[in-house]
């Protein structure tokens, strides 16, 4: 055999082993290159999906994250006395927020924890936030975590902010109100959007984590004072910073009110209440213009500090708020309704003069009481009684006295003497004429329109006829007719003015930022009383006798002629011997001769006489502060330090 094609012996190794196939052949390079395909594999199938199947979509997410449309709040409006003093002002509010689109992918949670351990917010509640706000308004508006931060805090999160996408801090202008509690009810507060409120107000450029107003003038005038937001286009780099602007619209700030009240007569009208009025009972005054419907002064007690809405609020606190005594929260001045008892005799007499019930010599005799036989059983007698045996009575008597007898007669009559009355019907028309059940319309939420009964009324709501009981104690005030302190001083005004029934109303002009003037308010009028000037000036007249000589002297001012009169109404179940607890009123208007204003003042668990000292005192002040200094004094007296 050829040795050359002998088989050869596998060659040993140094050692004596045997040589191994080559090294190519390994199983492990072969798991390797299968890997390897793999990798490339999925590499080219992610490639298609982004630039093929995702292309258009990974495309706009990239525009959107190099450019972004940011909105810039504009400054509320101020609010300012009628002499230009202003009641609020704004500040700043830091709130921790979460930008959704700016937090990296797969990295958020950490982002979470950062900011929990700043805020002391759940990483979950953190997390239901962002998902909320997502869907609520995308993934690129600010979704706040945790509002109204102290500046320690804020300082924390503007140290981090930069190295921590997704991570904002917001500033955001909040209201400082500067005389609190005294404006609380008239300026109202402003507070957070709720959800309910963020669905009707998006469509108006609102965002969740606006402010808005929510009572008083903040809420009425909304739309002048918020202004309108800006915005700006701006460039930004992968976490979110801020590039450059490519383009902007500023905001324009919101307009400033300048209100009809006067700040020191206010102050003093709120001290004057609360030295009549107990702890937790109501209370309420206003002061008006009778020629225009301004309002110089509304005051209803008890009150709050209406800054406290500015900030965090507890719910245990508001709470507290709502369930404390006397409900604070409510304006007794427009909101709740009462019987006005004997302030309402100006109003029957008027329509006793114009529908030739009564005259100035209608002379009734009052014994302390009237009796009316039951209709169906004459042994059955009701009595019906007046507050004193005031004897003969002619018209400026009996309303300067107040004599119940005397107006039982011009409401009800007395069949058996022969004298007709108006009944239940031309009352309710001649109360509806001067105002009564229906909302004034005053520039303040929440007014109740009050209720003005009649036959038909009862009826339909009670479910009993009329009685002559019933016209008897409507009348003088009482049974089912309830009025607010605004009603009664309108309708007061129209004895005063001669028949005009004015609208009510605080604001007195708009101005710009600068102080232009860009609206002055028009008087409203809401009708005029069908009553001839000559019976006004009558029942004025009298209205002037019952502070000079009859029962409200105690509302009398030196050197001014003052035109009012008291009330001291019923309410709430009999006590044991009979009698009830009573509301007392006061309404008057002054000078006499040319009436300028018109007052109201009404104290819950009070009486007539306490209500018209106090109106003697707000009216002094009114007329003779100015010129004996006591506005200057009045300030100085309250100090740097005082809570306004």
């Amino acid at each position: 055999m050829d040795p050359y094609l002998r088989p050869q012996r596998p060659e040993r190794d140094r050692v004596g082993g045997k040589r191994g196939p080559p090294a190519r052949n390994h199983p492990i390079f072969a798991v390797l290159r299968a890997l390897v395909i793999l990798l490339f594999g999925i590499l080219i199938v992610q490639l298609v999906r982004l630039q093929v199947i995702k292309g258009d979509e990974y495309a706009q997410r990239a525009e959107i994250n190099a450019l972004r449309e940011v909105q810039i709040p504009a400054a509320r409006g101020l609010i300012l006395d009628r002499e230009g003093r202003p009641l609020v002002r704004n500040a700043a509010r830091f709130s921790a927020a979460i930008l959704p689109g700016d937090l990296p992918e797969r990295g958020e949670v950490g982002i979470y924890h950062q900011l929990e351990r700043v805020t002391g917010v759940s990483v979950d509640e953190i997390e239901r936030k962002v998902v909320a706000g997502i869907e609520a308004e995308g993934p690129f508006e600010p979704v706040v975590i945790k509002a109204d931060i102290d500046q320690e805090t804020a300082l924390t999160l503007r140290e981090l902010e930069p190295t921590t996408p997704g991570l904002k801090l917001l500033i955001r202008p909040t209201r400082e109100y500067l005389a609190a509690p005294f404006f609380a009810h008239v300026l109202g507060y402003v507070g957070p959007i709720s959800e309910e409120e963020y669905g009707e107000l998006k469509d108006q450029g609102y965002l969740l984590q606006d402010y808005t107003g929510k009572t008083g003038v903040e809420f009425t005038y909304e739309s002048a004072l918020r202004g309108r937001p800006g915005k700006k286009l701006v460039e930004v780099d992968a976490l979110g910073h801020e590039l450059k602007i490519i383009s902007e619209r500023r905001p324009l700030d919101g307009s400033n009110l300048v209100l009809t009240i006067d700040l020191d007569l206010q102050k003093m009208v709120k001290r004057t209440l609360e030295e009549y009025t107990a702890e937790g009972d109501n209370a309420a005054a206003v002061v008006m213009d009778v020629r225009n419907g301004e309002i110089l002064a509304l005051v209803s007690l008890p009150d709050f500090d209406n800054n406290i809405f500015s900030g965090p609020l507890s719910e245990a606190d508001l709470a507290a708020l709502v369930d404390s005594p006397g409900k604070p929260l409510v304006n007794h001045a427009i909101a709740e309704r009462y019987p006005p008892g004997s302030t309402f005799k100006m109003i029957v007499g008027s329509a006793a003069l114009q529908e030739g019930i009564a005259s100035t010599g209608t002379t009734i005799t009052s014994r302390g009481y009237i009796t009316v036989e039951n209709e169906y059983d004459p042994n059955i007698v009701y009595v019906f009684n007046d507050w004193a045996a005031l004897g003969p009575l002619d018209f400026y008597d009996g309303l300067a006295m107040s004599s119940d007898v005397y107006f039982y007669y011009l409401s009800g009559g007395k069949a058996d003497e022969g004298f007709p009355g108006l009944g239940e019907a031309r009352v309710a028309k001649y109360a509806r004429a001067f105002g009564l059940g229906e909302p004034t319309g005053i520039d303040l939420p929440g007014e109740s329109p009050g209720l003005v009964p009649d036959a038909q009324w009862k009826e339909e709501t009670v479910g009993d006829p009329w009685v002559i009981g019933d016209t008897y104690n409507f009348g003088i005030g009482q049974g089912y007719l309830s009025v607010t302190p605004l009603q009664l001083i309108s309708a007061v005004s129209a004895i005063g003015n001669g028949g005009t029934v004015v609208k009510p109303h605080l604001l007195q002009q708009v101005q710009d930022s600068h102080g232009n003037v860009l609206q002055q308010f028009e008087q409203g009028v809401r009708g005029t009383v069908p009553v001839e000037q000559g019976y006004l000036d009558i029942v004025k007249e009298a209205m002037r006798q019952s502070v000079t000589k009859g029962v409200a002297r105690e509302a009398a001012v030196a050197g001014i002629e003052v035109a009012g009169k008291t009330g001291t109404a019923e309410f709430g179940p009999p006590r044991p011997d009979g009698s009830h607890e009573t509301h007392g009123w006061f309404v008057g208007l002054a000078p006499f001769d040319e009436p300028e204003i018109a007052i109201v003042v009404f104290f819950q668990r009070g009486g007539g006489s306490d209500a018209a000292a106090a109106a003697s005192k707000i009216m002094d002040y009114y007329f003779h502060g100015p010129q004996l200094a006591q506005k200057p004094a009045l300030r100085e007296a309250e100090g740097p330090e005082e809570d306004d």
